[in-house]
């Protein structure tokens, strides 16, 4: 090829050949090298849901310019370039070895039994979030050495969605359905679709990462059985809900049962305070009628004290009758009355009565 590009200089056939031999030299030096070659041609990414298990190929072939001991190594390759990677797995001198004690060795094995014989793929059973890495695979038989990158990816399925209607379900009004999963590994997507009565109408508008099916004007047309289905990479669950289509209400009977409710309202609210007002009154009423009548049964209070000898006297003589000497004769009377006897024309002496003063500086009567 190098002489063909120089005919125009016109190639010595020597140097033709010497560029052949170098070539061949070559080949063979690299096919020498590159004896031992892993020959899976799986995808580089695989995604897998939590809880499932999974294997990670890697076949080979080996040469017989491969003369070294077999060595089989997984490992998990560190994100960071600085740091390094971490042995999972090996396989050397038939014996099969399990390094480190961290959560990615938990329910690793080899997939064949006998990984000497060209199967050196790594098996994973009940995948957790933890598992989610770029594995490494090397085969290595001296001088001969290939390896393989697989990079897993631990998904969560999406959890059974929940359907809502918002805005209710008359014919006229706007409403929208919504769907949602509470649980699954983004990116969810979320498709509504009908299953009785026809597809959806073109003018009803979802949006799939969110799960809303907005209906601007809601008519029988819509009526049916929704489905809403939400996946991800690894599953997928639904939820039905029947979407109905209601004529809406006489406004003219709910305006005139508003009003009539109104008014009955209004009506009790007034009984009620009548009613009230009533009791209080009579309430009023009966408090001022007892009022009066206990000041009617208390005596009145006296307008000066009276002296200590008075008053011991009253005590002791509770019943005092005062009477006036006029002459030879005595009139008493038990209301302080003084009546004095006097002749008539029976020969009797006819009674005056006097009334008895009462001195109110000293209290009583004189």
């Amino acid at each position: 090829m190098f002489c063909s590009r120089l005919r125009s200089t016109l190639c010595p056939p020597w140097l033709s050949l010497f560029l052949l031999c170098t070539a061949s030299l070559l080949s063979t030096e690299f096919n020498w090298t590159q004896a031992v070659q892993v020959t899976s041609t799986g995808p580089q990414t695989i995604q897998k849901a939590e809880g499932e298990s999974v294997t990670l190929d890697c076949s080979y072939t080996l040469s017989p310019l491969d003369t070294g001991e077999l060595d089989i190594e997984w490992s998990v390759v560190s994100p960071d370039t600085t740091q390094k990677d971490q042995m999972l797995m090996s396989y050397s001198s038939g014996t099969k070895y399990v390094h480190g004690n961290h959560a990615l060795v938990n329910g690793i094995s080899f997939a064949a039994p006998d990984p000497s014989l060209g199967d050196a793929s790594l098996s994973i059973a009940l995948l957790t979030p933890a598992h989610s890495a770029t594995y490494q695979c090397k085969v290595k038989k001296s001088p001969g050495v290939d390896m393989r990158k697989v990079s897993l990816v631990v998904m969560a399925k999406p959890s059974v969605p929940k359907c809502w209607v918002e805005g209710g379900e008359l014919v006229g009004e706007a409403l929208s359905l919504h769907c949602k999963s509470a649980k699954g590994s983004t990116p969810l997507k979320y498709m509504w679709r009908r299953e009785s009565a026809g597809p959806i109408p073109a003018v009803a508008t979802q949006n799939v990462a969110t799960g809303e099916l907005k209906i601007s004007n809601h008519s029988q047309s819509f009526a049916g059985i929704y489905l809403c289905e939400v996946n991800n990479a690894v599953g997928t669950e639904h939820c039905r809900i029947n979407l109905k289509a209601n004529k809406p209400p006489n406004r003219a009977a709910v305006i005139v049962g508003t009003t009539v409710g109104s008014l009955l309202l209004i009506f009790i609210l007034l009984v009620f305070i009548g009613v009230i007002y009533w009791k209080l009154s009579n309430r009023r009423r009966y408090e001022k009628e007892f009022s009066n009548e206990i000041r009617e049964d208390v005596p009145p209070p006296e307008s000066r004290p009276v002296s200590r000898r008075t008053s011991r006297s009253a005590s002791q003589h509770p019943q005092v009758t005062y009477c006036q000497v006029v002459g030879a004769e005595v009139g008493c009377l038990d209301d302080g009355r003084i009546h004095t006897p006097s002749t008539n024309s029976h020969g009797h002496t006819p009674v005056k009565y006097t009334p008895v003063e009462y001195d109110s500086k000293y209290g009583y009567a004189v």
